[in-house]
């Protein structure tokens, strides 16, 4: 063992960074707990700048570069860490000037060029919609809490009016896909849409019928691969195990090949809150159900659910809101279905099921209960627009009182910490000389909460009137952790020094299973104050 660490150690800085560009981060991070030098070794700037651009992709990279030099140059290792450990989201109702789209659901949203379109949809009375409504929110709109958007109407009629439809994004063209009228006349044509962009912010729509042509359990795939001026559809994934009919679902893809199936309602009108996961570059794909025990993850994971959205966002996550149960009782939350946790699933385990979901707070103005919206993302993946859906109130299968469409677009952030104004603490802790080197953080008791991982406060008793104190031995024999850690404590603003109670947020990165702590009160029992930036 000692020759091979030797043989490590004499491995120059630029051979160890280029190992440790191809490791995952949580590999990343058990390397720089073994000693210093591998410590000053794996936080690089540019090697964590390197695994944000890997794993998520150019554009989110730069979108985050210039938060990053507005923020005042913060490490990007604290920049993948704010986006790993994701806890909550911020939101507001977007103020528009002008004209507005109608209240609707089960309509289209989508971004594209840097245009939000929005298509179709059903509205009081049952009756569809055949208008297309546009609006631009260009490169970096979404970064302006002030924004003012202005919906433009394209001309109607075409592609005919519909709700319930699919419309998803090639390019920078749209592929839109059956729906259902105002008859009840259920469709399956295929529609081309090229986006024509104009000067003075000005676009249109050229629409093409490329194919025309009960609940479905069956699963197909365009062929675009010649263009879009043709495409030819094709049965897949038609060999067992296969999910269930249903309607009112989501299918997301999540780069690559791969596509994941979540919630919908049965062919008995039962809702369901299964996740399913396609390869479609496979010879013979073949879908896969993520199994686990519900009684055992009860709280754990999204209810059962229709009408929902689900939208991949920054960090590998897929972003799921809304939607509403076998009464219509419509939901309001939020949560994250975390990708490479998924693509590692292991039937029927709790644990890989706590790492895959979680639930999100949200900062702000929350958005109404409501199911049927539509959502879409922006390239950089850190702003989510939600427009429409039907909100409020209790509605039986028989009732039409209590429903109520809306008309309101929201625009959701990811609430990412990316400022050199606070201060960080940095703690490196042995498990051996535990007791002797920790710093106990406390808090105030009213905004205490649980760690992401389950684990409950302790109090304790050096407990003073309404405080406690955090339990960190509590999480590192919880995990087993037997080498040096970094516990980051972030506080705002600069003047902490003068002991006023701040609002700080703690991460405490454990091989590579990162936990945050809700927001909380900093005592002046804190040392070893460290300033960054």
């Amino acid at each position: 063992m000692e020759e091979e660490e030797a043989a490590v150690a004499r491995l120059g800085c630029d051979q160890v960074l280029s190992i440790l560009h191809l490791l995952p981060a949580e590999s990343v991070l058990s390397f720089a707990a073994a000693c210093r030098a591998f410590h000053a070794w794996a936080s690089s700037d540019a090697l964590w700048e390197a695994l944000c651009r890997r794993d998520w992709g150019a554009r989110a990279a730069a979108a985050l570069a210039e938060r990053r030099r507005r923020g005042g140059g913060v490490p990007w290792r604290r920049i993948y860490a704010e986006v790993a450990l994701l806890g909550a989201l911020s939101a507001r109702r977007v103020p528009v000037k002008g004209a507005s789209p109608r209240p609707r659901a089960s309509h289209s949203l989508n971004l594209v060029a840097g245009w939000l379109v929005l298509f179709g949809g059903g509205c009081e009375g049952g009756r569809h919609l055949d208008d297309t409504w546009v609006a631009y929110v260009g490169n970096g709109a979404g970064n302006r809490s002030s924004a003012v958007f202005s919906w433009q109407q394209l001309d109607s009629g075409t592609p005919s009016g519909r709700f319930g439809h699919s419309c998803s994004i090639v390019g920078d063209a749209l592929v839109l896909f059956g729906g259902i009228n105002d008859q009840g006349q259920r469709l399956n044509d295929t529609w081309i849409g090229q986006i024509i962009c104009e000067e003075s912010r000005r676009m249109k729509i050229s629409w093409r019928l490329l194919e025309s042509g009960s609940r479905l359990g069956d699963t197909w795939l365009l062929d675009l691969s010649n263009g879009l001026r043709s495409g030819i559809w094709h049965q897949i994934g038609d060999t067992e195990p296969l999910p269930l009919s249903r309607s009112g679902h989501t299918l997301t893809w999540i780069g690559g090949s791969c596509i994941v199936l979540f919630g919908g309602r049965g062919s008995e009108f039962d809702v369901l809150n299964d996740v399913w996961l396609l390869d479609i570059n496979e010879r013979y794909p073949k879908w896969k159900e993520l199994k686990y025990d519900l009684s055992s993850v009860l709280g754990e994971m999204p209810f059962p659910r229709v009408g929902h959205s689900a939208t991949l966002v920054l960090g590998g996550k897929i972003l799921v809101y809304g939607g509403e149960d076998s009464q219509r009782r419509r939901k309001d939350d939020f949560w994250t279905l975390d990708l490479p946790a998924l693509l590692q699933f292991e039937s029927g385990s709790k644990k890989m099921t706590k790492r895959m979901w979680k639930k999100l707070r949200i900062d702000g103005q929350c958005l109404n209960y409501r199911s049927f919206h539509g959502a879409c993302v922006d390239t950089s993946g850190c702003h989510v627009y939600i427009f429409g859906g039907m909100v409020d109130g209790l509605v039986h299968p028989a009732e039409a009182s209590g429903l109520r469409f809306d008309g309101q677009l929201y625009q959701v952030d990811l609430v990412l910490h990316l400022t050199s104004n606070c201060l960080i603490i940095d703690l490196k802790i042995s498990l051996k000389i535990f007791r002797q080197t920790i710093t106990m953080l406390t808090f105030h008791l009213a905004d205490i909460g649980h760690y992401n991982d389950g684990s409950n406060w302790c109090s304790s008793a050096n407990c003073r009137g309404m405080h406690t104190c955090l339990p960190l031995r509590m999480s590192l024999s919880a995990y087993g952790f037997k080498l040096a850690f970094l516990c980051q404590v972030h506080m705002f603003p600069k003047n902490v020094c003068q002991y006023h109670p701040e609002q700080i947020v703690v991460s405490l990165p454990l091989m590579g299973s990162l936990m945050t702590v809700k927001r909380g009160i900093l005592l002046p029992s804190m040392t070893r104050l460290k300033r960054h930036g």
